[in-house]
């Protein structure tokens, strides 16, 4: 369709609608679903701690109709090809769909969940969210198609729904084991705040992220990842071994998050192997800065925003070792520039993204100066972009 540019705004997305499909403009309803940054809280979901992502101003947009008949057809402006399925189907992942799997898992749960469309529907996406770039691209299309289906049709379905129903493709269709984050955060998030979210119960509140002459900038390493489950799973399981041990010798919690800094240096001398310890030390101190992130956001201190973001990096580099030193280079080089007030990797690790507190007029100078010392040390580029906050998804047209 000859779209190619970085952005896309979601005001061309209709005439581009009715250009692929016919008809009329005013018939086509169209959704935005936004990325996410974590700010801080790094594999400590399965340790029974807290995390604290936002959701950005890089959105996906979902364009969507109502059929006369029983066909589906979803297209991408940038993305050639288009694919084709009933209403009535039953939906299975095939590799040769493509991102149309991300769209079928969600029909296939809302079958599940007993939901019945009386028709079928056209799609036309657009994505200004960088894929693979770790900050959910896939989670955004989840939660958007989902969205778009439930509004259009009426179904009703409350936000924390839309969240689980995104979580629950990617487990039963997709046959991803993820956590819940990624989809929480972009159905209920909201403008301006930032949000502190519990994985295990899904309480949650929200937090003012009043950023005034600052912003995030979000660097990825692109560094092709090839983080096996195997790496995740072996931290997992030495947080496990840690916690079993601590229980053993009479510590009564049922998981390493619930211990207080204070309780932890009491008791860690039990946890004798070293490696174990310091696994087990960054999901109690990393869970104290969540709660202080919380708290030093709520009374506008910026400052000290920083300094736990600088505090998470060298925990997670030194202690649960998921860095490298693409992820350290991006962090500790941001950390020494003028106007960043504190840098740390987000995400699983060992590649993708990292993120910076810098205030606005600094941006320029900053993404520069990290740049290049990326690439002298990486010997390739990485890729930047400063953002906002922004709502979860919505209707926009």
């Amino acid at each position: 369709m000859g779209l190619t540019d970085k952005e896309y705004d979601y005001w061309e997305l209709p005439a581009a609608f009715v250009k692929m499909y016919g008809g009329n403009k005013e018939d086509v309803r169209v959704y935005a679903s936004p990325a996410r940054i974590n700010i801080i809280g790094e594999h400590i979901d399965y340790n029974g701690g807290k995390v604290f992502p936002a959701s950005i101003d890089r959105y996906l947009y979902v364009a969507i109709r109502k059929r006369a008949d029983s066909k589906i057809i979803y297209n991408d402006v940038r993305f050639p090809g288009t694919y084709e399925f009933d209403i009535n189907d039953n939906f299975a992942y095939d590799k040769k769909n493509d991102y149309a799997n991300y769209l079928n898992g969600i029909l296939s749960q809302l079958k599940e969940k007993g939901y019945s469309l009386p028709c079928g529907f056209e799609i036309l996406m657009v994505s200004n969210v960088p894929a693979g770039g770790g900050i959910s691209s896939s989670s955004a299309l989840e939660c958007g198609f989902a969205y778009a289906v439930s509004d259009t049709f009426n179904l009703n379905i409350d936000r924390v729904e839309i969240a689980k129903l995104g979580q629950m493709s990617e487990h039963n269709f997709m046959g991803v084991n993820c956590g819940i984050m990624d989809q929480f955060i972009i159905a209920t998030g909201k403008k301006n705040t930032a949000e502190m979210l519990d994985c295990a119960t899904l309480d949650y509140e929200y937090a003012p992220l009043d950023l005034g002459d600052y912003r995030f900038v979000v660097m990825n390493t692109n560094k092709v990842r090839k983080l096996s489950d195997s790496k995740y799973n072996e931290r997992r399981s030495q947080c496990e071994q840690a916690l079993k041990i601590l229980q053993n010798n009479g510590v009564k919690i049922n998981a390493l998050c619930e211990l207080s800094s204070e309780k932890w240096e009491e008791v860690k001398h039990f946890v004798s192997d070293e490696v174990l310890q310091k696994r087990a030390k960054h999901c109690v101190y990393e869970n104290e800065r969540v709660l202080n992130a919380v708290k030093a956001l709520k009374t506008g201190d910026l400052s000290e925003l920083g300094r736990l973001l600088n505090a998470s990096h060298k925990s997670l580099k030194e202690d649960y070792e998921v860095t490298g030193i693409e992820l350290d280079t991006l962090a500790e080089t941001s950390q020494k520039q003028e106007g960043c007030l504190g840098s740390r990797m987000t995400g699983a690790g060992f590649g993708g993204c990292a993120i910076a507190l810098v205030r606005n007029d600094k941006v320029e100078p900053f993404i520069e100066n990290v740049q290049k010392e990326y690439t002298k040390k990486a010997g390739y580029c990485a890729g930047f972009f400063a953002c906002e906050t922004g709502d979860g998804v919505f209707r926009i047209l």
